[in-house]
């Protein structure tokens, strides 16, 4: 489950080492901390993982399991994805492994990206499992990308390496493993603090129809 942790005034959130499936449990998680950091006051925010995933997106086993809720839990994935979107600090996602789906639709939710260069994959995979976008999930990904990434990304379900995702313009950085987070940290530090109101709705301007499609799942 997620964890924690403050490097200076940055807070730096672990989603876990195994594939960060957005279970129910997994959501509520997050979401606490995201109060937490709020609440301690930090500058910034750092997601990351500490396995081979930064996330595996839906929790289609629990989903399959629990079909009546369906609407309730994309309404939950929605949620969060509206929230990192626009939430009031300057955030960074440090990818050390697999971001697909709606792992990958949290990562772009984010301000800015890094990825591992030598492994991993960045790939939305709904053209070849037969899941279509939701509008707000499709908005989403819209907000933040080029036509030309978007098509190439959202039509074809093409695993992009670091190089690729670059290349794209899918992530703002490559690393090495062991530099992921020290580059995010360094891509947030001379931002320095900013009023939340302030940034929260500049956020909430910029992205304002992402963000309604997302509030209506």
């Amino acid at each position: 489950m997620p964890t924690l942790s403050y490097r200076d005034k940055i807070a730096v959130l672990d989603l876990g080492g195994d594939e960060n499936r957005f279970s129910p449990e997994f959501l509520t998680s997050v979401g606490e901390h995201l109060d937490t950091v709020l609440a301690d006051g930090a500058h910034a925010l750092v997601t990351t993982a500490s396995g081979k995933f930064y996330s595996n997106g839906l929790d289609l086993d629990w989903l399959s399991s629990n079909g009546e809720r369906a609407e309730w839990y994309v309404a939950q994935v929605q949620s969060l994805l509206a929230r990192v979107l626009t939430f009031p600090l300057p955030t960074a996602a440090a990818l050390p492994g697999h971001a697909f789906g709606a792992g990958a639709m949290l990562a772009l939710a984010h301000d800015y990206r890094v990825m591992r260069e030598d492994r991993g994959y960045f790939c939305f995979p709904e053209a070849d499992i037969r899941i279509p976008f939701t509008r707000g999930m499709s908005a989403l990904i819209q907000a933040k990308l080029t036509p030309k990434s978007a098509i190439a990304s959202m039509t074809t379900g093409r695993r992009f390496g670091g190089p690729d995702a670059l290349a794209y313009d899918l992530v703002d950085a490559i690393g090495d493993l062991d530099t992921l987070t020290d580059t995010a940290l360094a891509m947030l530090g001379p931002i320095g603090a900013k009023d939340h109101d302030t940034l929260g709705a500049i956020k909430a301007t910029m992205f304002a129809d992402a963000v309604s499609a997302l509030h209506n799942a």
